[in-house]
């Protein structure tokens, strides 16, 4: 369900001119925030709703609605000059594509736990998402980890081996969850933040045309696609897919613009929280008691990363009002 520089483009259109001079503005942002992590929250009860339609078409048609709307969008905001010198660009497009791989697999993934009685998984994959992110910056970028950020990383690791050996699986769709997503993350951060989140996710899905578009043929060839045969309600939910797609990651993109990361960082939990609530009060999916100690490990993984992430923003506020007037930055 959320977020580097990158050198500008340097061949193709050139790019819209920007007025650089934002000014946040928290209070829209911590609203804009809440409504893209709610909406991110209570997804699956939106693809229940899209029955008898399977994982497979709705992903594929999810796809080709978002595709739709980005065109559109990309056209009202001015910005198909950046688009094509996306395009135009190899390495731009090939991080692109791959980003869209992972992303595709990631909402496949989702669908298939949502539609099939699996959003607890889905709920913990995304709460584990943090934790493969510190982990993949620590083993690709050679971050280094402050204390609590190891004891968060600890923590993840002893709720998959309590579920796995309490539980009798390992959580493979909640990793499988969590890894797609941590590594799209880091694919995007390799693309840069130089490229409009429209831009890219117009190209993201562009890319994933080309397999959506041969689901839907094998589903069209044995008479198995819904879309349009389950009643008018059906079809308009299956053509909004492509407003859920886009609109929550236009309002993440605005909150994450007018709040600090920090904040954006602790709002995220709201999506897993809102997916673990419906799992269990709407959907009465079982919790037993070995379900409920990986659950509680891995919040305890989550205190620490927001125990954390609240201290370095104390020391940061601390040494940033140690310095010299002189010395700081200015703007």
């Amino acid at each position: 369900m959320s977020l580097t520089p990158d050198p500008a483009p340097t061949s193709g259109p050139a790019p819209e001119v920007v007025d650089v001079r934002h000014v946040r503005s928290p209070r829209a942002g911590l609203a804009q925030g809440i409504a893209a992590y709610t909406f991110w929250g209570v997804l699956p009860l939106y693809f229940v709703a899209l029955a008898p339609a399977g994982p497979w078409e709705i992903v594929s048609m999810r796809i080709g609605f978002a595709l739709v709307l980005c065109m559109i969008m990309l056209g009202v905001f001015r910005q198909f000059g950046r688009f094509a010198a996306a395009l135009s660009q190899p390495r731009v497009l090939g991080l692109l594509a791959l980003a869209a791989v992972l992303v595709g697999m990631n909402w496949t993934l989702y669908t298939i736990a949502t539609t099939s009685g699996h959003t607890l998984e889905a709920s913990l994959g995304y709460f584990i998402n943090p934790l493969v992110s510190i982990l993949l910056g620590v083993l690709v970028l050679r971050e280094r980890l402050r204390p609590l950020q190891w004891g968060a990383l600890i923590l993840g690791a002893t709720a998959v081996l309590v579920m796995s050996v309490f539980y009798g699986q390992v959580p493979w769709m909640s990793l499988g969850l969590a890894f797609t997503f941590g590594f799209y993350g880091l694919v995007k951060s390799m693309v840069g933040s130089s490229w409009p989140a429209l831009v890219t996710l117009s190209v993201e899905t562009l890319v994933l045309l080309i397999p959506s578009s041969i689901i839907v043929g094998l589903l069209i060839s044995r008479d198995a696609l819904v879309f349009g045969t389950a009643g008018p309600a059906n079809t308009a939910l299956m053509i909004g897919t492509g407003v859920i797609t886009v609109g929550p990651l236009l309002l993440f993109g605005l909150a994450a613009s007018n709040l600090p990361l920090s904040t954006v960082g602790m709002l995220q939990y709201i999506a897993p929280i809102l997916q673990f609530i419906v799992a269990v009060v709407i959907l009465h999916e079982a919790m037993p008691p070995e379900r409920w100690a990986g659950f509680f490990v891995v919040w305890a993984a989550v205190v620490l990363m927001i125990a954390d992430a609240v201290l370095a923003g104390r020391r940061r506020r601390r040494d940033r009002a140690a310095e010299p007037v002189e010395a700081r930055p200015l703007g």
